[in-house]
């Protein structure tokens, strides 16, 4: 499964009061992993950009006064996102947005692959995942860092990419994945050595494929062995009430 980590930095709040994107962040996860690809562009929104947007996520006017328009990057950032499944923290108000930019382009092009997004591609709001998961309290992207133990000291102003590789961390924690293991007391502290307080640790992608080590024969026999024994002494082996027990003797005995 194609995932689709996304944030956005804005003009100002409401698409409808001419209010446009400024920045753009994702990163890709494939079968909740992440791959390394990201993507990442500012865009010039052909007009002022406000005081009270200025102040959380830092972009002037004059950062992005020379970058390029949504119409020149519109492709390649369709390309980067078609068909896959958008995780977004707050999903209506960054939907919102991108749909306005491509309605927009739409309407100067006559592109009929520039419609809404969720008729391309799924959107999984982890706001709404956030409050089914933990209703009643706080579920900013802060908090939800907070809660899951995931390192978000660096995180001063908004940055929409920043945002997005936080955010996946996040989702990959708050649906059940252990995305790294620390398995002894010596990781442990290398990674709080290294300011890395997180229980995620992204794992590299050429990783080697872990070797899978089978019993020999003289292992196998003591193994029998020692289970002759418990039964001996107690009457009953809890082992032997695992499923497929039977099953895996049975298939020892024809080999």
């Amino acid at each position: 499964m194609r995932q689709i980590v996304l944030d956005t930095e804005t003009t100002g709040i409401d698409p409808k009061e001419g209010h446009r994107l400024i920045e753009i962040g994702a990163v890709e996860v494939i079968n909740r992993r992440l791959t390394g690809r990201t993507y990442h562009q500012y865009i010039n929104p052909e007009r002022e950009i406000e005081a009270e947007a200025i102040g959380i996520h830092g972009i002037t006017n004059e950062r992005v006064a020379n970058e390029p328009r949504f119409a020149e990057i519109a492709d390649a950032f369709w390309d980067f996102i078609r068909g896959a499944e958008l995780v977004i923290h707050n999903a209506a108000f960054d939907v919102g947005f991108i749909d306005h930019e491509f309605k927009m382009l739409h309407a100067k092009r006559g592109d009929p692959r520039l419609g809404p997004v969720a008729s391309h591609c799924g959107v999984l709001d982890t706001l709404k995942l956030a409050r089914d998961k933990h209703p009643g309290q706080r579920n900013s992207l802060d908090a939800l860092c907070k809660r899951y133990e995931i390192d978000n000291g660096h995180r001063v102003l908004h940055g929409a990419l920043l945002d997005a590789e936080i955010l996946a961390d996040v989702y990959l924690a708050m649906t059940g994945g252990q995305t790294a293991l620390l398995l002894d007391a010596e990781a442990r502290d290398a990674g709080t050595e290294n300011g890395t307080t997180s229980g995620i640790r992204r794992l590299a992608v050429d990783r080697p494929t872990l070797a899978v080590t089978r019993l020999s024969e003289a292992e196998l026999a003591a193994h029998h062995a020692k289970l002759a024994k418990i039964r001996e002494k107690s009457g009953q082996c809890q082992w032997d009430k695992l499923a497929g027990w039977q099953q895996e003797e049975a298939g020892q005995a024809v080999h």
